[in-house]
Order: structure tokens, then C-alpha cells, then sequence
């Protein structure tokens, strides 16, 4: 499947530490070629969220969350926020701003 990242994901993503960076590049290869049934460790369900799930890069040992979502025959990575443990208001803005960048695609 194909994986796309939001401008702004894009940019997180540019900002990341080389070696998250590295992470993140092999969790977004096992979600382009699993897709729906890459599941736990490595994506999981973001609670609370409307059919938004996030990466978990280095199965789930990373700082890191990507949130993404299925749109069509695309994952859409929309955000790149802290792990929901180490910052959860991190991860909340994380979700509110994936969730507004999608609806926005999805208009």
C-alpha cells in the first residue's frame, strides 16, 4: 500500500533525530507492505480518536508516534507526536492536530 505524509508531517518528520528518523522509515516500510494487518507491536488503535492509529516504531520502544489513517488505498501519516507515556499532553495536540490535517484532506 501506499504511505503518504501530510506537509507537516513531512516537516516533523525532517526534525526528527537521525536515528528516530532512521525508526520511523522502517515502520512506515512494514505499514507499506502489511498494511491493515500490521498490527501490535509495531501500529495500534489511538484511544479516543476517530480511526486514527499510531506507528510504533522500534515496536513501541521509540519516542516517537506517528498517527495515520486509511484514506482510500493510502495511509495518510498526518502527525508525528511524543509517546503518549513520556508527554501526554504532547500526544493529545499530537492527535487534535492529525485529526484537523485529515478532515481537512478529507473535505
Amino acid at each position: 500500500m501506499d504511505v503518504r505524509f501530510h506537509p507537516g508531517a513531512e516537516a516533523e518528520r525532517s526534525a526528527l533525530a537521525p536515528k528516530e528518523r532512521v525508526a520511523l522509515d522502517h515502520a512506515i516500510e512494514k505499514l507499506g507492505a502489511l498494511g491493515i494487518k500490521l498490527g501490535f507491536p509495531h501500529s495500534s488503535k489511538v484511544v479516543g480518536a476517530d480511526n486514527l492509529r499510531e506507528l510504533r516504531p522500534r515496536a513501541g520502544r521509540s519516542p516517537i508516534r506517528p498517527l495515520y489513517r486509511r484514506l482510500g488505498e493510502t495511509f495518510v501519516i498526518a502527525a508525528i507526536g511524543p509517546e503518549a507515556q513520556s508527554d501526554p499532553t504532547g500526544y493529545k495536540r499530537s492527535i487534535r492536530i492529525a485529526e484537523q490535517r485529515l478532515a481537512a484532506i478529507e473535505r
